[in-house]
Order: structure tokens, then C-alpha cells, then sequence
């Protein structure tokens, strides 16, 4: 049958609402294509096609009572149609935290949405498939379901669970909602967390990948490196950057929107860091890979004991800590960093020149914890266990417990809120 013909057919059909019709008709006119072997004989043929057609019909029946009886409003196909081609930087919007309740929502069209479709196939019969495929799969507004940007829930974990960090909290949520919010990036964020051990670093990467990530940490698109773990021997350099590199592309290839985080980034073996240098710089793709919807957490103990000084100094001169400023500290960490890419006898950053071509977005500051932080990190520690009878003489007992620097005003916990957890069990009956 000529084609104008099926056209013909097919517009008068969609106009009467008998798609399904059509849809059987076109299913016995091109034969086998149930899935199940057959002889090619004329009788099967036409059988398979039989059994296409009732399949069809049985979805668009089963569809259209299950939507009656669930209270759903049809939604628009092009809003739920599923779309496995979907780059995060195409037509993808994040909405403001001020102007929408849900961050966690990305608009999006699908590669395929011309605008002959809907007429051809009608929009009730789009809008009963479009919800019977979301009944049976997933289907997620970003695209790809493993991905969830839930802003809003990342500013409440911080709001809620850190404490005594107020740049890392702004910092932070600022950097990535404004690089999510960017369809089109112009490199990949990389963020540089540094302070003593136990002030928040490692807890604030989870709050990310957690928020960020359907799957938190176990997600496909994360991918955590420990430096001692990893990388532990210095003469395997050359194979390890193999391997790294390896590493970031896999994760790139399967997931638009990666997050990579290297923990205590200052014991990487020198030189490690610069086949990262690419990923992170302008590039719009680095063999065929595009890299800059990716994040780059680097973990460091670098620069601990410059930001406890200038902390030290505003409590000495009677400022609050929440007065310091990124101006006030991140050039010091910053020209530490690059002295210590450049002299240091070991670390990470020797011989990356990351900080030196201007790599690296933000230099996070995490600040020492005072005695009345390591009281809130017990508090938060109990709640997690259950405990509702938390009186202050618990929360001073254990908080009395750690080690506060300087020798003279004991002001910082020496090993942040990092062992409260453990140190419950002893107080704990």
C-alpha cells in the first residue's frame, strides 16, 4: 500500500479516536514482532501480529483504569515521556531555592519531541502511555533517576548538622547551586576543603553525594578515592595514573553528572594530581569525553594550623569567628597551597599545578571546633542512637573529655567532633 495512503489512513483514525485500530492494523500488516521464534509461515506471522495488537490493548485498558483509580491527571507526554538521551546541559533548568520549593527538579524536553507526534498519535493516547510507562519504569524529571539535586534537603543538613563552619555552609551550597543551575558550564566546579581532622570535611562531601545522589555513596555516578588506600606506593605513579584516569572516564561515560572525591588529597603521591589537570580545565572535551558537568572534592589537612591562628586571632581580639570572611583567610590557604605545590617533600599537590593555573574555584575553610560545637556534635550523636533524656551534664561530660588547643586558653578540639561517636560507648550505660 503506498504511504500517502497510510497517511491518509492514519489521520482519519487518530481524528475518530481509533488509534488502537490503526495500531492493529498496522501491527498485522508488518508481520512478527512478539518476540518468539517462528517458521515465517503466513499463519504465524499473523498470529504474532494478533498478539502485538491485543498486547497493545491490554496496556492502554490497563493504563486507563489504573490512572481512574490512582486519581492521576494526565500529564503533558513531552513533561513524563522517558528520554535516555537527556544531557543535564541541554534545555535543563534548576530552580531557585527562593523561587520553588522543590531544587530537586530539573525541566526538560525529550532529543525527540517533534511537533508532528502529538497530532499523529493524539494527546490522550500520549498522555495514557506517558503515565502507564511511569507506572511500570521510572521516570525522573532530571533524566537520569540516580541523580537528585535535592538542594533544599542539602541547606537544611547543613543548617542542621554542621555546626561552627558558617563559610563552608555558604560556601558550598552557593558553589553548587550556581553550577548546577548552569546548563552549560564552563569547566568542571572543583572544590578544595581544608582544616584539622574532625571539623567537618569528610561529613560534608556525604551531605553531598547524599543529597546529590539517589544512591548516596553506593551511587554510579560517585566515586571516592583514599589516598593511603589507592595510592599507597609512590614508585607505582605511572600505573596509578593509568588507572585514575581510567577511573574518571568510566564514571563521565555512564553518568553526565559526577562527583569525584580524593580524600586526604596532601598524602596523593606527587605528581598524581596532574592527570586531573585536563577534566578540570576548559575543555570542551577531553578524547571525546565532555567533563565539565563533573565535581571535584579534594579533602585536605593543608592549611589547618593557618586557619586556627587567624581564628585564634579575632577570639583574641574579641571578634566572633562568624566575622571572619573567605577574604579574610582563603588568600592565606591559597599561597600556603601553592608553596606547598612547589617545595613540599611530599603531598598531593607537588607537581599538579592546579593551584597555579587557577584550577581549583573555592578554598574552603573549615574552622576548629569550640567546646560548645563538640556539645552539639554529642547532641546530634545521641539523637542518632535514640537517647531522649539528654541533659547538659552528658554533653559536658563527653565534651570535656577531648583535647583543646592552644596549651594556654584550651579554646579548639584537637580532634574536632571525630571520636564523640566513639566515646559514647564509655558514658553510655
Amino acid at each position: 500500500m503506498p504511504w500517502y495512503v497510510w497517511a491518509e489512513i492514519t489521520s482519519v483514525m487518530c481524528r475518530r479516536g481509533y488509534f488502537v485500530l490503526f495500531v492493529c492494523i498496522f501491527l498485522l500488516a508488518v508481520g512478527n514482532g512478539s518476540g518468539f521464534e517462528y517458521d515465517g509461515s503466513p499463519l504465524q506471522i499473523r498470529f504474532s501480529a494478533w498478539v502485538r495488537c491485543w498486547r497493545w490493548l491490554q496496556i492502554l485498558v490497563w493504563t486507563s483504569e489504573s490512572s481512574n483509580a490512582a486519581g492521576l491527571e494526565p500529564q503533558t507526554a513531552w513533561g513524563r515521556w522517558p528520554n535516555t538521551n537527556f544531557r543535564a546541559d541541554e534545555d535543563a533548568e534548576l530552580y531557585d531555592e527562593n523561587d520553588s520549593e522543590d531544587t530537586s527538579v530539573a525541566t526538560r524536553q525529550p532529543s525527540f519531541a517533534a511537533p508532528w507526534i502529538q497530532p499523529l498519535l493524539g494527546e490522550d493516547y500520549m498522555n495514557m502511555f506517558s503515565i502507564w510507562y511511569c507506572l511500570v519504569f521510572e521516570c525522573c524529571s532530571t533524566g537520569d533517576c540516580r541523580i537528585t539535586n535535592n538542594l533544599t534537603g542539602l541547606g537544611e543538613d547543613f543548617h542542621r548538622k554542621l555546626h561552627g563552619q558558617h563559610l563552608a555552609q555558604t560556601v558550598v551550597l552557593k558553589a553548587i547551586r550556581g553550577f548546577l543551575k548552569n546548563p552549560t558550564p564552563e569547566k568542571a566546579l572543583a572544590l578544595s576543603f581544608h582544616g584539622w581532622s574532625g571539623t567537618g570535611k569528610n561529613f560534608v562531601a556525604r551531605m553531598i553525594l547524599e543529597n546529590l545522589y539517589r544512591d548516596g555513596m553506593k551511587s554510579e555516578c560517585v566515586k571516592i578515592f583514599i589516598s593511603v588506600f589507592h595510592f599507597p606506593h609512590a614508585k607505582l605513579l605511572e600505573a596509578y595514573k593509568v588507572k585514575l584516569k581510567e577511573d574518571i572516564r568510566d564514571v563521565v561515560l555512564s553518568c553526565h553528572q559526577s562527583l569525584f572525591i580524593f580524600d586526604e588529597a596532601e598524602k596523593l603521591p606527587p605528581g598524581l594530581l596532574e592527570i586531573v589537570k585536563p577534566y578540570l580545565n576548559h575543555y570542551e572535551n577531553v578524547d571525546g569525553v565532555d567533563y565539565r558537568r563533573s565535581i571535584f572534592l579534594f579533602l585536605s589537612n593543608l592549611a589547618g594550623s593557618t586557619i586556627m591562628e587567624l581564628t585564634l586571632q579575632f577570639w583574641r581580639a574579641g571578634k566572633s569567628r562568624e566575622e571572619i570572611t573567605m577574604e579574610d583567610i582563603e588568600p592565606q590557604i591559597r599561597e600556603e597551597m601553592l608553596i606547598a605545590e612547589g617545595t613540599a617533600p611530599n603531598g598531593g599537590f607537588v607537581g599538579s599545578s592546579l593551584l597555579s593555573d587557577n584550577l581549583i574555584d573555592f578554598f574552603v575553610p573549615f574552622l576548629p571546633l569550640e567546646y560548645r560545637h563538640v556539645k552539639l556534635c554529642t547532641q546530634d550523636a545521641l539523637q542518632l542512637r535514640g537517647v531522649t533524656d539528654i541533659t547538659d551534664a552528658v554533653l559536658d561530660e563527653v565534651a570535656q573529655g577531648m583535647v583543646y588547643l592552644p596549651k594556654e586558653e584550651r579554646l579548639f578540639s584537637a580532634q574536632g567532633c571525630k571520636t564523640v561517636s566513639q566515646r559514647l560507648s564509655y558514658f553510655l550505660p
